[in-house]
């Protein structure tokens, strides 16, 4: 029996996870770098609610960071900047060399362009109106 195409946009965190994997396997066997690993650092208040994440992955010399986000009401503290910094230099202690992060024009270039973030390009109209903004961190080793 054929596979058969169908729509599942909810498909289960666990088994879209598990696809994944499969994925970073093939990378992995495709490349010859098997230190893929994740990148996460939280910020939790008194109770252990997390209001703040950075959170990506480093992986063959590189690393990205996938989801940066601070509570509404944490923000303007620093803790934005708190968090990229931890990942900077998670980062660069694992030996990546580039840092990527996607980002749009109303959310926080200005944060990643203050921490040394480049411009790599441009997606106007995503979404319309705005634009998707590509960053990247070089960092050298001494």
């Amino acid at each position: 029996m054929a596979p058969r195409l169908q729509a599942e946009h909810d498909l289960p965190s666990a088994e879209l996870n598990a696809i994944e994997e499969r994925l970073n396997g093939d990378n992995r066997r495709l490349t010859g770098c098997n230190d893929d690993q994740g990148l996460i650092f939280a910020l939790r208040d008194e109770t252990g609610h997390a209001v703040g994440v950075a959170a990506g992955y480093s992986w063959a010399g590189i690393a990205e960071l996938k989801l940066m986000w601070v509570e509404e009401s944490c923000r303007g503290r620093g803790y934005a900047k708190a968090l990229l910094n931890a990942f900077v230099a998670e980062a660069a202690a694992r030996g990546a060399r580039r840092i990527w992060v996607s980002t749009h024009d109303f959310q926080a270039p200005g944060l990643y362009q203050k921490a040394g973030f480049e411009r790599m390009a441009e997606f106007a109209g995503w979404p319309e109106g705005h634009s998707n903004i590509i960053l990247c961190k070089t960092i050298t080793h001494q």
